[in-house]
């Protein structure tokens, strides 16, 4: 991936130059992350709308349900983040 479009997307993925549908995922990872009950059957419709398939929803999710479980399973047991 080129850095400059990674560096976009982690300042705001909404204005990086994306692909609709890998910002649709991030819009719905997003989502997942802030308002988990709220994930419904219309946001993954909407995913496959914008072409993605049920294996790439699939992995998206579990990517972002991954980090956010272990982000806060650090935050339960105060472990500090990496220096960067």
């Amino acid at each position: 991936m080129d850095e400059r479009l990674a560096d976009a997307i982690e300042r705001d993925h909404g204005q990086a130059a994306l692909e609709p549908r890998w910002r649709q995922l991030l819009d719905h990872a997003v989502k997942l992350t802030r308002t988990p009950a709220a994930c419904t059957r219309a946001d993954v419709d909407a995913l496959r709308a914008v072409g993605l398939t049920d294996e790439q929803i699939v992995d998206g999710v579990q990517v972002a349900a991954f980090f956010n479980y272990i982000n806060r399973v650090a935050d339960a047991l105060g472990v500090d983040a990496e220096p960067e």
